[in-house]
């Protein structure tokens, strides 16, 4: 009796699913564990109903038990959902395995959808025994009905399926559509697409929409992103002169990319200005306002540091008057008092002080090439670039790891004259540099009328050694050091009297 009750496949089948339940629950839910326990229910279950010669995949048309008959169709019934979830999980686990859970959502979907209805189907015919073909031709015209109620909505679904099959984005990608509408494509479903636009709003875009819209892909078919920019110069020096300029200012990004390499052009010229039109890569769409703003402020500087003006739009021809900058500097024609003009940190000085700093300036040239400053040296001066780009280099491993790059206007050697500390990496020239240079005992007559100069120079220094310890992370000296603390060694160096 005991033995005809343990083969009874009722009770056989309710072991397996509490087991199975059983052993899911302490598994958790890992995607992998989920499809191999439901492997392994289906195999046995399966093998159960084979044991008790019920086959699950042909109707039993022979059996007039009605007991035997609902038991057998309950058990065929769960094998085919079984195979069903089995099929389910597979593709759930490819999707995973591809790294594309979202990217794939559509096409999940509608081949889980296909599973469904084909484990449907074969439910019906195997179990209840009922002709199919009938059973279809019958629902054909209520799904006639049902289209022409769902016009637009199934106009949207076709449209998903389109666009997932011809790809012409994935999840990720940035694209811009007609209008000039742009967006980062986070998630696509039947219906619809969502973006995230520049200011980080949620766009809900129908597919039907997007299926019939000319759109470009800017990630598509690199990652990286091209960017040009067209400046317009007074012709005061030849165009071979400020193109060469531009050059410069390419060379001293440190946002764009240096393979392809940048270039600069001249696409332009007439008797108002010469136009350069400069062209680059950056990693990814996301990174091209950042570089953008920085090469704008490049040409700024290295345009003025050349002597170099910048032209009116050529639509509009505009006399060229004396800007108040320009007549200020032609009272003090000097460069090194034009120099310190330009510079926000000496803003603050007086024309007087201007003049006395600038009268101690030292000029100094460094060839293409050329070490300005080496690593563990303690720089006695303060050193403003004045022309060309330099780079701070360090070697990480036999490795150089470039950590910053110095431009007209640009500020260095402030670790020796201001806290008496050593350089962190070897500062190369890359084109032909001019530098000026200030003294450290004429920097402290000025910051001792100036004491407000101690704090400006110690956020300056602690931003340099952030920046640093972020690219490298391993300055010594920029850890746990503050804009406070580097003040008060600042004021102590200098003998700067406390609170003024």
């Amino acid at each position: 009796m005991i033995e005809h009750l343990l083969w009874n496949p009722v009770l056989q089948f309710s072991v397996l699913a509490l087991t199975t339940v059983a052993v899911r629950v302490a598994l958790g839910r890992n995607p992998t564990i989920r499809f191999i326990v439901s492997i392994c229910f289906f195999a046995l279950l399966t093998a159960t109903l084979l044991s008790h010669d019920i086959a699950p995949y042909s109707p039993d048309l022979g059996d007039d038990m009605l007991s035997r008959r609902i038991t057998t169709g309950l058990l065929k019934a769960v094998w085919w959902i079984g195979g069903a979830v089995v099929l389910v999980s597979a593709v759930r686990l490819f999707l995973i395995f591809e790294n594309k859970p979202q990217e794939g959502r559509l096409a999940q979907d509608l081949v889980i959808g296909i599973i469904y209805l084909g484990a449907g189907l074969a439910l019906i015919a195997n179990v209840f025994s009922l002709p199919i073909g009938t059973l279809i031709a019958t629902s054909g015209a209520f799904a006639i009905v049902l289209g022409l109620a769902l016009q637009s909505t199934l106009n949207d679904v076709f449209s998903g399926i389109a666009l997932n099959l011809g790809r012409p984005y994935a999840v990720g990608d940035w694209i811009v559509l007609e209008g000039g509408l742009q967006g980062r494509v986070i998630e696509t479903n039947w219906r619809s697409t969502h973006l995230i636009n520049g200011t980080d709003d949620l766009v809900v875009l129908p597919n039907s929409t997007l299926a019939k819209a000319r759109l470009v892909n800017l990630t598509r078919p690199e990652e990286t992103h091209g960017v040009s920019i067209t400046v317009r110069f007074l012709p005061t020096r030849t165009p071979a002169a400020i193109e060469e300029t531009m050059r410069t200012v390419l060379l001293s990004s440190f946002s764009i990319l240096k393979k392809p390499t940048p270039t600069a052009l001249v696409v332009g010229i007439d008797s108002q200005a010469v136009e350069i039109e400069l062209a680059f890569r950056v990693p990814g769409f996301a990174t091209a306002g950042t570089a953008k703003s920085e090469i704008y402020d490049l040409i700024y500087r290295h345009a003025r540091a050349n002597g170099l003006r910048l032209a009116g739009p050529r639509e509009a021809f505009v006399l060229q008057s004396e800007t108040s900058a320009d007549a200020q500097s032609s009272k003090h024609p000097g460069t090194p008092w034009r120099l310190l003009e330009s510079i926000p940190l000496f803003a603050t000085l007086t024309d007087d002080e201007k003049e006395t700093v600038a009268s101690s300036m030292t000029r100094r040239t460094y060839q293409k090439g050329s070490v300005i400053a080496s690593k563990g040296s303690k720089l006695t001066s303060l050193m403003i670039m004045r022309t060309g780009v330099a780079a701070l280099q360090r070697l990480d491993g036999g490795n150089p790891v470039e950590l910053a790059r110095l431009s007209p206007g640009d500020l260095f050697g402030e670790r020796g004259v201001l806290v008496d500390a050593a350089e962190s990496g070897d500062t190369i020239a890359l084109t032909f540099v001019v530098i000026y240079e200030i003294a450290k005992d004429d920097l402290a007559a000025i910051m001792r009328d100036r004491p407000a100069l101690a704090e400006e120079l110690g956020v300056l220094l602690s931003r340099r050694m952030e920046d640093e310890e972020h690219l490298s992370n391993a300055s010594a000296l920029s850890h746990g050091t503050h804009p406070e603390t580097l003040a008060t060694r600042i004021r102590r160096l200098f003998e700067i009297p406390a609170g003024t």
